[in-house]
């Protein structure tokens, strides 16, 4: 139960921290003496950030202060069946006479896996993880290898993204190919524990999204997309439920990260003349980190066979009036691998 109770006073990414390991997305706030104070759900903290809060803030002022409970030895099964179907909530904390919390009762609890209450849709969503670009910036080992088969601690990229999917029970993968396929169709045929994978072959480059227009007759499931340059530290039935919450069309997944300037910026008046000047400049950004979640709806925007990037994907999506949805993640969540600089941080990270 402790994983579950957090204190007012924590910072946002003690929270996000917590309901990461915890695989919960509700968490209970409570005082100094255990006494509840409210909930604090994954979708609480995501939109905070969103609105502009940092990770250091503290959750004193998101979390929900009218939370929903019990009280010891005065509810039944039948009561709290109906709270958490009524209510489509997680948890509901348990408290003694004096408020405190004594227990917490969790939906899987109660009810399991059952579909149609708690669809984690885990063996429905089809992950795709883009592997045939060329990799250009991280010529020249690229010049031999494909990107997704350079080594970060012994093991290839492409690798190290398949395990963290497959550590959390997702089974239907494929990958997109095109520069060096044969090398990378033979990598996989030779290992001794391969996941099961199908190839969408490119004859020719297609974008960062273009391959996915030879799915759209193989799916009506909701589709992840990866590119093969980023590795992630996130929980993705979590980022399921938020596309799914939120019936966004698109969920584009976004890191808050700060940039130093590293000269003093001038700031001029009207006139020409300096008004102020900032040494080192701060300032931060959404980044996007390369991972999707596509409603399969949108497979049929993409034009056949032709060079077609996410980017105008999501441009043509918006002029159509569908949701984009942004789940953002901690800059610690995420280790970019596409250039050099960033690659050699990834391998001390992963150390």
């Amino acid at each position: 139960m402790k994983n579950f109770l957090i204190k007012p006073s924590a910072k946002i990414k003690i929270a996000l921290n917590q309901l990461s390991k915890s695989g919960e997305r509700c968490l209970v706030v409570i005082n100094n003496k255990n006494k509840l104070l409210g909930t604090l759900t994954d979708g609480d903290v995501r939109k905070s950030i969103l609105k502009g809060s940092s990770l250091n803030s503290k959750i004193e002022k998101i979390y929900q202060k009218k939370p929903i409970y019990v009280l010891k030895n005065r509810y039944s099964s039948s009561k709290i069946k109906d709270i958490f179907i009524s209510k489509r909530i997680d948890l509901i904390p348990v408290l003694d006479k004096k408020m405190r919390v004594v227990n917490i009762i969790y939906f899987d609890d109660i009810f399991g896996n059952k579909k149609g209450l708690r669809d984690n849709r885990k063996n429905l969503t089809e992950i795709i993880i883009m592997a045939g670009g060329k990799g250009s910036r991280l010529e020249p080992f690229t010049n031999v290898l494909p990107k997704p088969l350079i080594p970060i601690n012994g093991k290839p990229i492409i690798e190290h993204i398949l395990e963290i999917f497959q550590k959390q029970k997702f089974v239907n993968f494929n990958i997109s190919i095109n520069f060096k396929s044969k090398i990378l169709k033979s990598f996989f045929s030779e290992m001794s524990e391969k996941p099961k994978i199908s190839f969408i072959e490119e004859n020719k480059p297609l974008g960062t999204a273009g391959s996915l227009n030879l799915m759209k007759k193989k799916t009506k499931k909701p589709i992840i997309v990866s590119n093969c340059d980023t590795i992630l530290n996130l929980n993705f039935n979590e980022l399921l439920n938020f596309h799914n919450l939120n019936k966004n069309s698109i969920t584009l997944v976004a890191s808050k990260k700060e940039f130093t300037i590293p000269y003093g910026n001038c700031e001029l008046d009207k006139k020409g003349n300096l008004k102020n000047l900032r040494e080192k400049p701060k300032a931060k950004y959404f980044i996007n980190v390369g991972l999707y979640v596509i409603e399969p709806k949108l497979l049929k925007i993409i034009p056949k066979n032709k060079h077609y990037d996410m980017t105008d994907l999501i441009s043509a999506t918006k002029k159509r009036g569908h949701q984009i949805g942004v789940y953002p993640i901690g800059e610690k969540d995420w280790t970019d691998v596409g250039q050099w600089h960033e690659y050699r941080k990834a391998v001390d990270k992963m150390l």
